[in-house]
C-alpha cells in the first residue's frame, strides 16, 4: 500500500528525493524560496508518514518540504531518537535538496541566499520535533536555515503530558506513552498483536467522534497506507526508540532548555483538537504555552478545532486546519 503515498505525491506534483542519510522526502517548488519566502517543512506524527498532509497539501502555499520522519514510513531508522537528532536529520536533508539546487542552477535560476527562512509545521511527534529544533538554537540559524514561525498541532509540551500521569482518567487515554518507552516488551508483544492492525487501530482510538470527519481522515485508503508501513518491523522496533527518548532524553533536554532560558520565540500557532487536547493539560492550552515554554501570550495564535474533530486535525478537519495555517502564515 506504500505505494498509493507515492502516488498521490506525484499526483500533486511533488518530487521525491532520498537523503544521504536515508530519510524520504517530498518537495515542491522548493528553487522559489528566497528571504522573502519560506519553505513550510511539514512533520507528521504517529503512527503515521507523510501522506498525513495529502488534504492540506493543494491549500498550502509553496515551496513545501514533507519528510516521512526518520525511522517512520519509508524512512530508514536514525541511529538517535532524540527530537533534535531527528530534526537535524531532517534539516540536512532538506539542505542536500537546496545545495544541490544550487550547484546545478544555471542564469534563469538564481542561487538560494546561503540562509533561508522555514516555518517548522508538526503534528504530534513531528511538532515535538519542531518544538525541539527551534529550542535548539532559538536565536541563531540552524544548517543554514532560520525558523520564521512554530506552528504545532494538538500537542502539549513533553513534559507538561508527562505531568498528567497522576490523573487516572487522563493516564489511560495515552496508555501507549508508558508502553511504546519500553520497546523490549513493546515490540514483540506488537508483532504478535500485528503491526498494522496496531496502528489502525491506534487512530481508530484517536480519531474524533465526528464522522464525516473520521471518513476524511480515512480517505484515499489512509489507514492501510499507514498499516502498511507498521507491518515492517523495523518501523515498530524505529517508533518506540522514538517514544523511548520521548521519555528519557526529550524530558532532560526540556529540562535543561527551560534552565538555561532557551524558549520559543518566534510566532507561534497553537491549533488543535478542543475536544481532545484539553485532556491532555492541567490547565488551558494558551497558559500550558505561555512562559516558561515561550516569551508569552503575545506570540501566541490560539485556534481550537471543535465539532467532534479528534486528534489527526490534518485528515479529519483539513480545510479549518489549513485556513488556521494560511491566516497565520500572512501576518509572518
Amino acid at each position: 500500500m506504500a505505494h498509493i503515498q507515492e502516488q498521490k505525491f506525484a499526483e500533486l506534483g511533488f518530487q521525491k528525493s532520498t537523503s544521504s542519510h536515508k530519510l524520504v522526502s517530498y518537495h515542491k517548488q522548493l528553487i522559489k524560496a528566497n528571504s522573502n519566502t519560506p519553505i513550510l517543512v511539514l512533520l507528521h506524527g504517529y503512527p503515521n508518514s507523510a501522506y498525513l498532509w495529502r488534504h492540506i497539501i493543494p491549500l498550502l502555499p509553496h515551496p513545501l518540504f514533507i519528510p516521512d520522519l526518520p525511522g517512520y514510513g519509508n524512512s530508514s531508522a536514525p541511529e538517535k531518537h532524540d527530537k533534535v537528532s531527528v530534526g537535524l536529520l531532517i534539516l540536512a536533508a532538506l539542505r542536500e535538496l537546496i545545495d544541490s539546487f544550487n550547484k546545478y542552477s544555471d542564469s534563469s535560476h538564481a542561487r538560494s541566499p546561503e540562509v533561508l527562512p522555514i516555518v517548522l509545521i508538526g503534528h504530534d511527534r513531528g511538532a515535538r520535533v519542531a518544538h525541539h529544533l527551534h529550542l535548539y538554537s532559538p536565536n541563531a540559524p540552524i544548517l543554514g536555515f532560520t525558523v520564521k514561525g512554530l506552528a504545532l498541532l494538538d500537542i502539549v509540551p513533553t513534559h507538561s503530558q508527562w505531568a498528567i500521569g497522576d490523573e487516572a482518567e487522563k493516564a489511560t487515554g495515552w496508555f501507549h506513552w508508558s508502553f511504546l518507552a519500553n520497546p523490549s516488551i513493546a515490540v514483540p508483544m506488537i508483532q504478535a498483536y500485528g503491526g498494522g492492525k496496531w496502528a489502525g487501530d491506534m487512530i481508530e482510538r484517536w480519531a474524533g467522534t465526528n464522522a464525516s470527519a473520521r471518513e476524511k481522515m480515512k480517505e484515499g485508503d489512509a489507514l492501510a497506507v499507514y498499516s502498511s508501513f507498521f507491518n515492517h518491523p523495523e518501523v515498530i522496533e524505529a517508533t518506540t526508540r522514538d517514544y523511548e527518548a520521548g521519555a528519557t532524553t526529550d524530558v532532560e533536554f526540556e529540562k535543561k532548555a527551560i534552565e538555561e532560558g532557551r524558549r520559543i520565540v518566534v510566532p507561534l500557532l497553537l491549533a488543535y483538537s478542543a475536544g481532545f487536547l484539553p485532556k491532555r493539560a492541567k490547565k488551558p492550552i494558551l497558559e500550558v504555552w505561555s512562559q516558561p515554554w515561550s516569551e508569552g501570550a503575545h506570540l501566541i495564535t490560539e485556534w481550537p478545532i471543535g465539532d467532534g474533530v479528534g486528534h489527526f486535525v490534518p485528515e479529519e478537519a483539513p480545510e479549518e486546519t489549513a485556513q488556521a495555517l494560511g491566516k497565520w502564515l500572512q501576518t509572518l
